[in-house]
C-alpha cells in the first residue's frame, strides 16, 4: 500500500464512528447514515492527497455528509413511505452505540434545518460562519435556526423529564 492509502485507511478507522454518529444525528436513520458516510469517504478518497496536505480532511468529510443528506432529502423517492402505515416497522438496531438517548430523540423531533444547525453548532462546535458555509445559508439564518432549535429542545427535553418522572 502507498503511504497516502495507509494514512487514508488510518483516518477511516479512527474517524468513521464519529462521522456515522454525525450522519445519524442529521438524518435520523442508521442505514441512511451509513450511506452518507460511504459517500463522504468515497469522495474524500479521491481528494485525499490535496486535503491531507492542508489538514482539511475531517471538515471535508463533514461537509460531504451534510450536502449528501440535503441531496437525498430532495430526491422524490425519499418522500415516499414504504409499506402500509403501522404494519411495516423498522427493525431496531442491536448495537449498544445505536441506543437513542433523550437528546437524540429530541433532536429527531426538530425540523431538519434546525436539527442540522444545532448539531453542527453545538455537537461539532462549529462557529456560526463555519456552519453557514457548511449548509450554504446566511449567518443570520444560522442564528435564527439555532435559537429556535435550542428553544424547542428545551421544551422537548423538559417534557420528557416530566413524563419519565410521572411514569415512575
Amino acid at each position: 500500500m502507498r503511504r497516502s492509502e495507509t494514512e487514508f485507511a488510518a483516518f477511516v478507522v479512527a474517524r468513521r464512528p464519529q462521522l456515522r454518529r454525525i450522519a445519524y444525528t442529521l438524518c435520523g436513520d442508521w442505514h441512511q447514515a451509513e450511506d452518507l458516510v460511504q459517500t463522504a469517504l468515497a469522495k474524500l478518497y479521491v481528494a485525499w492527497p490535496r486535503l491531507h496536505k492542508a489538514g482539511a480532511e475531517e471538515a471535508y468529510a463533514r461537509r460531504i455528509i451534510v450536502r449528501a443528506n440535503i441531496d437525498e432529502s430532495r430526491r422524490p423517492w425519499r418522500r415516499e413511505r414504504p409499506g402500509v402505515e403501522h404494519h411495516d416497522r423498522p427493525v431496531a438496531a442491536d448495537h449498544s452505540e445505536d441506543d437513542r438517548s433523550e437528546l437524540v430523540r429530541a433532536l429527531q423531533q426538530l425540523p431538519p434545518m434546525q436539527r442540522k444547525v444545532v448539531v453542527l453548532r453545538h455537537w461539532l462546535d462549529l462557529s456560526v460562519e463555519e456552519t453557514s458555509r457548511e449548509l450554504g445559508i446566511s449567518t443570520g439564518t444560522v442564528k435564527s435556526h439555532t435559537s429556535r432549535g435550542l428553544a424547542a429542545l428545551h421544551v422537548l427535553l423538559s417534557a420528557e423529564r416530566v413524563e419519565s418522572r410521572s411514569n415512575r
